[in-house]
């Protein structure tokens, strides 16, 4: 593990990231910007494409010996240690389809964990900031929120959330239901900022599923420094080899309650 000065200027270094990322994106916000279908037949503006690449400039002037991944321009850099692992625009679709539940996403892997999150909502100016070790910081000017995670030990009195169920592809969409049909309510939608709004207390679990490491990369150190702890469907810690599921628990104690309803069918 890093020592604390430099982990601090990683900091400064992400936090400048979120700040040209937003300088970048705000403009094209409800604009009618163009969109373009990537092979995945997932949209990608142009506000994506001139996020990461001010954000990639910023991280190669500062730590050249730190490598890069990124959702629109892959891999790039050294092999090492280090890893930034930028997702320029998390929630395209709805950043297209003028909902301000998108965000700009900055995270920092060592040894294939994420040890800095940032999560950056450009429009209402709200950003989660997460470091391992340390309390997560909301910065909001004008929307109302306070970090901690809410008592929810019952899976039943849960508030469960999911990005969309498209993602819920077989076999994944059996094992979310066993989840969701334990749980007191399910809402659709949110993206990453869905993780921001658990480290708020206002959702309790979050089970999604087919992510990448820029899907949920900045969101571990944001939501375990809020009292929550994120894992895969196994229970297993999320690293860079993952498999793409992705369990957000705000009330540790559900945890194992919800590993087991999304266990295969034998």
């Amino acid at each position: 593990m890093s020592s604390l000065p430099d982990l601090a200027v990683c900091l400064e270094t992400a936090l400048l990231c979120a700040d040209h990322a937003r300088s970048a994106v705000s403009p094209y916000f409800r604009s009618g910007l163009a969109v373009d279908d990537k092979s995945d037949e997932s949209p990608v503006t142009r506000a994506d494409r001139e996020a990461e690449s001010t954000m990639r400039s910023l991280i190669g002037s500062r730590h050249a010996d730190h490598a890069i991944l990124g959702e629109e321009f892959g891999f790039s850099g050294v092999t090492g240690d280090w890893v930034w692992v930028l997702d320029p625009i998390d929630g395209t679709r709805a950043f297209i389809t003028g909902r301000p539940s998108f965000a700009t996403l900055v995270a920092l892997f060592h040894r294939n964990r994420p040890v800095l999150g940032i999560i950056d909502q450009p429009f209402t100016k709200e950003r989660w900031i997460g470091i391992e070790g340390e309390t997560t910081r909301f910065i909001s000017p004008g929307m109302p929120g306070q970090v901690g995670t809410r008592s929810c030990p019952t899976l039943s009195m849960a508030e469960l959330s999911c990005t969309s169920p498209d993602m819920l592809i077989s076999p994944y969409d059996n094992r979310f239901n066993a989840l969701k049909a334990a749980t007191r309510r399910t809402s659709w939608g949110g993206d990453a900022y869905g993780y921001g709004l658990l480290a708020l207390g206002q959702i309790d679990l979050i089970a999604e599923c087919t992510m990448k490491p820029w899907d949920w990369g900045a969101l571990v150190p944001v939501v375990s420094g809020a009292g929550g702890v994120m894992t895969d469907w196994q229970g297993a810690p999320l690293t860079l080899e993952s498999d793409g599921t992705v369990l957000a628990c705000g009330d540790r104690t559900m945890l194992q309650d919800a590993i087991a309803r999304l266990r295969p069918s034998p």
